[in-house]
């Protein structure tokens, strides 16, 4: 039996990355054998003109605690919130549309389009991301100006973040006989400012608040020509980060930390799709560059006065996915990957633990290169059962490394089981192995490293993962899903650093419609990461152990009550807690606790929405957070001689949240 597919198929099996994404959307079929003179809608409503809704409110936040804007989205205050969603369609094929999500507070983000359906389409972006970590920390030094200047009182300094992106965006297409054409350009830039916390030697350890000013600017543009089983795209894109901060300075010595440098990087890529048959082929290559050229801190011993940093990228991908019949399909992929570093070379003064040695060494150029196979299997055993198959192999060669060549190769199954009764299990099992080449610690790194040691990420290892998705729907009115996770990795011949690790976790969700007003939900999770490390104090074999265990737990349970007086009020109310512990205890020749990190959180949440008409409504809601966390690795400013820190930065706050909104509903 023959079957014909069309691009929404191919859509469907092709294997691709987000790079080779394309619109294979319905509006894009071609309809040019069609008729549509004739046809004619006599009962559909008229879609033209304004619908959505929008929504302004104000919340006022009571902390004491900048970090419950993390949660609570606000600092503390009176903030107004602008909530929308508008669309306008109109009747020659223009459309527009409006969002905005919460537009006012710390993260929020809006979105403008409009444009002629088949013809052109313009965008504009916005959004505000803000991650805040303390308002209350400590600090010897204060920048202004490119200066930290010394003080003699501890001050306290705000320690958060803040990234603003604007974006704006244009597409056009064109359809010539059975071929489509569309192209589009984007630009973005994203301002980040705020500070956080690092450490520097002047000549004894402080750590102190770095500032970032920075902003990144991001052009991409491409054109793509798509037929009846065909597509094909070409792409350009280019980033350049700009930093406002070149280097920062003691009133009585300049250039002591550098900050990130300027740096800029741009690829090429081509890529493309077919349908042969039942048959899909998908391709991509890609080419780019990465400079750094900005000017470096002049030090003793350093020869140059800019880097001249080049690193040329090479990317190339291919994937197949055939349908046999209808039970079996087979698909595979090859991809290739290269990091070609071509920055300049020096000969550097070597820096020794009691001094300068006086020798002079080269700085090595790293390169990698990185080659991937994957083969599937997927068979549709009958109705209830469908078994998948696969196998992994990645090579990664690293040049001027402990351990220049990694190979790495999985083989994993999958089992999805509809045999039950109002039930769904999902089941994956994989076992991959890590080796390479000859290890040499201390060859190609450093005369201080022992040369038993092994990086966890270059060592050989064996890992072990099941994982396990049961659905069932307990009755009309109750459906639980269940997910259970374990993985064991072994690191057989590692004598020092990581020899093992466990990761297991189960997720329960339970959705629930006791009657048509009353709703609710439950879930539970918990995650355990087990480790062990062995060390060696006496730069010999192991005569020291670890091991941490980390446990994280999250609860939650909700409900929404609607059909009061009268339809017109609804109620609702959500819960979390969550908790997390990690514990490390370190043996040499007794056990001795490192202490512990220690958090939890309850969350809470009211709300009331009450319709004034058809149009309009009004909105209620309060919300309260508890927050505790302690981290016995934080002392005080000067609790250790020679050391400076930042203080205690742990948490203990109870933060409040009121927010009234007026929503308007647009027909």
């Amino acid at each position: 039996m023959r079957y014909k597919l069309n691009l929404i198929t191919l859509a469907l099996v092709s294997v691709s990355g987000s790079a080779m994404a394309a619109d294979f959307s319905v509006n894009k079929a071609n309809t040019d054998g069609v008729n549509a003179d004739k046809f004619q809608c006599k009962r559909c409503p008229d879609t033209t003109g304004y619908r959505g809704s929008v929504e302004l409110g104000a919340a006022y936040s009571d902390s004491d605690d900048i970090h419950s804007a993390n949660a609570l989205n606000s600092e503390d205050g009176t903030h107004g919130v602008l909530n929308a969603d508008v669309q306008y369609r109109g009747k020659t094929g223009y459309q527009a549309k409006a969002q905005a999500i919460n537009l006012g507070l710390a993260n929020s983000r809006a979105h403008l389009e409009a444009g002629k359906v088949g013809s052109y389409q313009a965008e504009l972006d916005y959004r505000q991301l803000s991650q805040y970590q303390h308002d209350n920390a400590k600090s010897n030094l204060w920048y202004a100006d490119g200066t930290l200047t010394p003080s003699a009182q501890v001050q306290a300094q705000e320690l958060s973040l803040k990234r603003k992106q604007m974006g704006m965006g244009l597409s056009a297409g064109h359809q010539w006989g059975e071929q489509n054409y569309q192209v589009f350009a984007r630009y973005s830039q994203e301002e980040k400012t705020g500070y956080q916390s690092a450490s520097m030697v002047t000549p004894r350890p402080i750590n102190f608040g770095k500032p970032f000013d920075a902003t990144t600017d991001k052009l991409t543009s491409g054109l793509s020509i798509s037929g009846q089983n065909w597509l094909t795209s070409l792409n350009y894109q280019y980033s350049e980060y700009d930093n406002q901060i070149e280097s920062l300075s003691l009133p009585y010595l300049a250039d002591i930390y550098a900050p990130a440098p300027d740096n800029s990087a741009y690829q090429l890529s081509l890529s493309g799709q077919y349908l042969f048959n039942r048959t899909a082929i998908s391709t991509q290559l890609a080419t780019g560059r990465m400079i750094q050229d900005a000017a470096v801190i002049q030090t003793t011993g350093n020869p140059i006065q800019n880097w001249d940093g080049q690193v040329d990228t090479t990317d190339g991908k291919l994937a197949i996915t055939s349908v046999l019949d209808n039970r079996l399909r087979l698909g595979g992929s090859v991809s290739y990957s290269k990091r070609d570093n071509k920055s300049s070379v020096w000969e550097f003064a070597q820096l020794e633990s009691d001094g300068i040695s006086g020798a002079f060494k080269q700085n090595v150029l790293l390169d990698t290169e990185k080659l991937n196979y994957k083969v599937n299997v997927s068979y549709r055993i009958n109705s209830d059962y469908r078994l998948q198959a696969g196998f992994d192999r990645e090579e990664l060669e690293r040049s001027h490394s402990a351990r220049e060549q990694t190979d790495e190769s999985t083989v994993w199954t999958k089992l999805d089981i509809r045999s039950f009764a109002n039930s769904k299990l999902k089941l994956k099992a994989s076992f991959s192995q890590r080796d390479g080449s000859q290890y040499q610690a201390s060859g190609l790194t450093s005369s201080i490293e022992n040369p038993l040691l092994r990086k966890f990420y270059l060592a050989d290892r064996d890992r072990s993962a099941f994982e396990a998705k049961f659905n069932h729907a307990l009755a009309d009115w109750i459906n639980v899903s269940l997910i259970g996770r374990y993985a064991e990795d072994d690191y057989s011949d590692t004598a020092l650093g990581l020899t093992s690790s466990k990761d297991y976790s189960y997720n329960l969700n339970a959705d629930m419609q006791f009657d048509k007003q009353l709703s609710g939900y439950a879930f539970a999770g918990q995650q355990w990461i087990e480790s062990k490390q062995n060390g060696s104090q006496s730069f010999s074999t192991a005569d020291w152990s670890a091991d941490v265990d980390d446990e994280f737990i999250n609860l939650g349970a909700g409900m929404n009550y609607t059909g009061l007086m009268q339809d017109k009020l609804n109620l609702g109310l959500d819960y979390l807690f969550s908790n997390s512990n990690s514990d490390k205890q370190v043996v040499y020749t007794t056990t001795q606790p490192q202490g512990d990190y220690y958090s939890y959180n309850h969350s809470v949440e009211m709300y009331a929405n009450y319709l004034l008409s058809d149009l309009m409504a009004v909105r209620l809601g309060y919300r309260y957070e508890r927050y505790y966390d302690t981290d016995n690795a934080q002392v005080d400013v000067n609790a250790i001689d020679g050391l400076t820190t930042l203080g205690k930065l742990n948490h203990n706050y109870n933060a409040h949240q009121v927010m009234l909104s007026f929503s308007y509903q647009l027909r």
